[in-house]
């Protein structure tokens, strides 16, 4: 019932910034929770970043100080504003979603980040 689209992965030098998006559509009333994950080759997919309906962030250790989520419950959008970018963060990152009032979750396509000089 809801579609996750990310938008906005590439490749940047380490140090570089990148900025990605990922809009909702379909059945989005009560998407409680956003988040975005990653996985690089040969590893677990893993938690980078969470922001509830209200707003509140937490992020993973690696990533802490260096990114930044956001949302827009208007457009039924979240970001993933990316700085100082280093190649362990090099990975395909998911978007995903809850709608806890009706024990459901869903999960972008993902898109492919690229660190590397």
């Amino acid at each position: 019932q809801v579609q996750l689209v990310e938008s906005g992965g590439g490749l940047v030098q380490p140090g570089g910034s990148l900025s990605l998006s990922c809009a909702a559509s379909g059945s989005t009333f009560r998407i409680n929770n956003m988040a975005w994950y990653r996985q690089a080759p040969g590893k677990q997919r893993v938690m980078v970043a969470v922001i509830t309906s209200g707003g509140i962030a937490n992020y993973a250790d690696s990533v802490k100080g260096r990114f930044t989520i956001s949302r827009d419950n208007a457009k039924n959008t979240v970001y993933l504003q990316m700085n100082s970018l280093k190649p362990e963060d090099t990975a395909v990152y998911y978007c995903y979603a809850t709608r806890l009032y009706y024990g459901t979750t869903y999960w972008g396509q993902g898109t492919q980040v690229t660190v590397s000089s």
